[in-house]
């Protein structure tokens, strides 16, 4: 008695079918699982027995075999139990196998039956519509998730006997439908903050404005109460308008980590991470004995934002290297080696010294010369020099700030950011995987980004005189051409060269 089951699995941020092979032989009553199968899914067994004894039917005194294959890829989770109880039951005879070639199945079974949730359902329901399988059985709350990809129907389960009853043709069941384009349209830019909260630092806020509108990593350094944090909280509502692609890009990466709400199937807003300082790398950038995805993957299409940078472990922050100039992650492993998204901006804040007052004009330092060397030492200059913006944010004096009006809002910034990122998606057109300035290498900046006699002498002598190196130079020329095109301008002139300098001009002496 053999009985094939359609499951589905994660690696990465990628789904994968498992094809569950139930087998019932003559001996003494056994269950075994094969397959490479980690804890949770060998655990199964229990499960799956009190589920189908509480469910209303007879568990088979059998020797059981289940095989997960293929056999050479690890298996993890709980998304096992609902095909793994319902193999049991066609080897046994209660259904028909037929029944089940075109239903993909997921679930994690409770003692009584029930049916709950499993992260990575998205992806899981992409690579079912991939193979062209018609019909997945998923939790009810998983069902909103799934449904979200188109040419397959979707139907919710919320117990066992619930789903044998509709294999068998005893229950109809309603399939759950969305239209991503409507639901994204409906909810999309909600953001809970704006820049309009923002009054003052205006060199600051221009700043926020060209990083959007080019893609580009930025620095805040300034005292404490000065609004760093604020700034970067409400990057995000300036960023280009999500697209439907990126939309469930991100969503995917989410939901193969169980972090997808119940009530936001599709994520219709940019994402911001903001993780504390005492992150692990592998919580930064990705990893574990089966690799998930981290961080700087989760603010994938979204922002960064690393507050107290000094503070972050020196060897953590070196790993993100990779990612911002790839915009991916690779966490290699002996048995796999696994590729995460990663196209995130980065936004950092710091302190100008340990005690944080170094250039208040209210309060004193009481740093001395080596501590605040020791303190910005923390920082390497690699990473620095792939930070493309270095922005001092200076301290607004109470008065001021309660004589200034709000500040603009964030709708208003992002059109503006908009018209530049569509003159950015016009200029690469015909260069694949390019999207913004900011990601592009030498040899493109030397194909888009040519300047005049004039422009280049100020670059020349300002990079002389600075003692740059040749990646701030391709900088300075990326945040330029940025501003020549919030500007309307078709090549960055000694204006716009002048202003992405300034942007340059942090220097870490004391």
């Amino acid at each position: 008695m053999l009985a094939r089951v359609i499951g589905c699995s994660v690696i990465g941020v990628e789904g994968f079918l498992v094809r569950v092979e139930v087998d019932l032989a003559q001996g003494l009553p056994s269950f075994s699982t094969v397959g490479l199968a980690e804890g949770a899914v060998r655990e199964a067994k229990d499960r799956v027995r009190a589920a189908i004894k509480n469910a209303g039917y007879t568990f088979p005194q059998h020797r059981i075999t289940v095989n997960l294959a293929p056999a050479a890829v690890k298996k993890e989770g709980t998304g096992y139990d609902l095909p793994i109880a319902l193999g049991i039951l066609a080897a046994a005879g209660l259904l028909p196998g037929s029944l089940l070639d075109q239903t993909a199945m997921v679930g994690e079974l409770s003692l009584d039956g029930s049916i709950r949730p499993v992260p990575g359902v998205l992806p899981m329901a992409l690579a079912v519509c991939q193979e062209g399988i018609c019909r997945f059985l998923v939790p009810a709350g998983n069902a909103s998730e799934a449904a979200i990809v188109q040419g397959v129907e979707v139907y919710p389960v919320e117990r066992l006997e619930q789903a044998v009853e509709f294999l068998v043709g005893r229950t109809a069941l309603t399939p759950v439908t969305h239209d991503p384009a409507e639901l994204f349209a409906r909810h999309r830019d909600q953001y809970s903050v704006d820049f309009a909260d923002i009054k003052g630092q205006d060199y600051a806020k221009r700043a926020m404005e060209i990083a959007a509108a080019g893609g580009h990593n930025v620095l805040l350094i300034g005292v404490p109460g000065t609004g760093k944090t604020m700034m970067a909280r409400r990057l995000a509502t300036i960023l280009p308008d999500l697209s439907l692609e990126e939309a469930i890009e991100t969503t995917k990466v989410f939901s193969s980590v169980g972090l997808l709400p119940e009530q936001a199937p599709l994520l219709t807003t940019r994402p911001f991470r903001s993780p504390h300082h005492t992150v692990s790398d592998a919580g930064l950038i990705g990893g574990g004995q089966v690799p998930r995805p981290g961080e700087v993957s989760l603010a994938h299409n979204g922002v960064l934002f690393l507050d107290e940078l000094p503070e972050f472990k020196r060897h953590v922050l070196e790993v993100l290297r990779q990612p911002l100039e790839d915009g991916t992650v690779t966490i290699a492993r002996a048995s796999s080696s696994l590729r995460f998204p990663a196209r995130f901006m980065m936004v950092s804040a710091m302190n100008p010294c340990p005690c944080g007052f170094l250039g208040d004009r209210l309060r004193t330092c009481t740093c001395t010369p080596i501590q605040v060397q020791r303190y910005r030492s923390r920082l390497s200059g690699p990473l620095l020099d792939r930070i493309d913006m270095h922005v001092e944010v200076p301290p607004v004096a109470v008065q001021e700030l309660l004589g200034q009006p709000a500040g603009e809002p964030s709708a208003v910034i992002r059109e503006r950011v908009n018209r530049a990122r569509s003159r950015q998606r016009q200029r690469f057109a015909d260069t694949a995987g390019l999207y913004c300035n900011a990601q592009m290498n030498a040899r493109e900046i030397k194909k888009f980004c040519r300047l005049d006699p004039a422009p280049a002498d100020l670059l020349g002598q300002s990079i002389a005189r600075l003692g740059l190196s040749a990646r701030a130079y391709h900088r300075i020329l990326k945040i330029a051409l940025t501003i020549a095109d919030l500007a309307g301008a078709d090549m960055p002139n000694q204006t716009h060269v002048a202003e992405a300098i300034q942007y340059r001009r942090l220097q870490f002496d004391v």
